[in-house]
């Protein structure tokens, strides 16, 4: 049984970038605490296939970088199948390289696909959310909205201006019954970090920084998301929840 200021039942929550990785790990959690699943990502066969996982999930296929696709696809959403009570942005990538070297279209998209899409989405969520006078919106940030690491400066910079952007959500729509936070994974093994932990270095580095010891499991962010889309999360906005093994806690 779900303690009552947990329970989900009858919300819908949309998860961007959620066909595998984090989003689809908190599309789970959400579920299992009641919600109704929009799964959200480009590739309609990978949607399917996850929201075959979750019982009565649906789909909802747009990029999340294109302004008129998402608020289009938002509004067709809302007036045939019903309100989005939750919203998720999770959508995100990463490029490596050294900051002199760092491909300048590439940090386009960073720019585009971690924050911009945060905007898109937001904004277009956010004005069905404002009719109704309530909503929940959960960005994931990072452990780099605090720390910085060689080679991925311009993403550093991104999950900076998503805690930022946060704030200044919570600062816009609390007002008007929105509550606004973010959720800061530290590393945790997933598609996105595939290549940190297919190197043995730095997975040893990792356990002897991080207090925890450890890589973190997807499923142990699953809990902060339920916290903060339910109602016991109804005087917190603004604020951004570190899961992240004790690593921005330790020096």
């Amino acid at each position: 049984m779900v303690y009552p200021l947990f329970d989900l039942s009858g919300k819908r929550a949309l998860i961007t970038g959620s066909s595998q990785g984090i989003g689809f790990a908190l599309a789970q959690g959400l579920a299992a605490a009641g919600a109704q699943i929009v799964l959200n990502g480009r590739d309609e066969g990978k949607l399917s296939e996850a929201a075959a996982k979750i019982p009565g999930a649906e789909t909802l296929a747009f990029d999340v970088t294109d302004h008129i696709a998402v608020r289009k696809a938002v509004d067709a959403f809302e007036e045939q199948h019903g309100a989005i009570e939750i919203l998720v942005n999770n959508a995100g990538m990463q490029h490596r390289a050294p900051l002199q070297d760092f491909p300048a279209e590439m940090f386009e998209k960073l720019l585009q696909t971690n924050i911009a899409s945060v905007f898109h989405v937001g904004q277009a969520v956010a004005r069905h959310m404002i009719a109704r006078g309530r909503g929940r919106i959960i960005n994931i940030a990072s452990v780099q909205t605090l720390l910085a690491r060689p080679g991925i400066a311009p993403y550093t910079a991104t999950k900076g201006a998503v805690t930022n952007l946060t704030k200044g959500m919570a600062t816009d729509w609390a007002p008007l019954g929105l509550n606004c936070n973010a959720i800061a994974p530290g590393y945790f093994d997933t598609p996105l970090n595939a290549a940190l932990v297919a190197n043995p270095e730095f997975s040893a580095w990792l356990e002897k920084r991080t207090p925890a010891g450890r890589w973190g499991k997807v499923e142990e962010l699953q809990a902060a998301c339920i916290f903060l889309a339910s109602d016991a999360a109804s005087f917190v906005n603004g604020h951004t929840l570190f899961v992240d093994g004790g690593i921005t806690a330790a020096l």
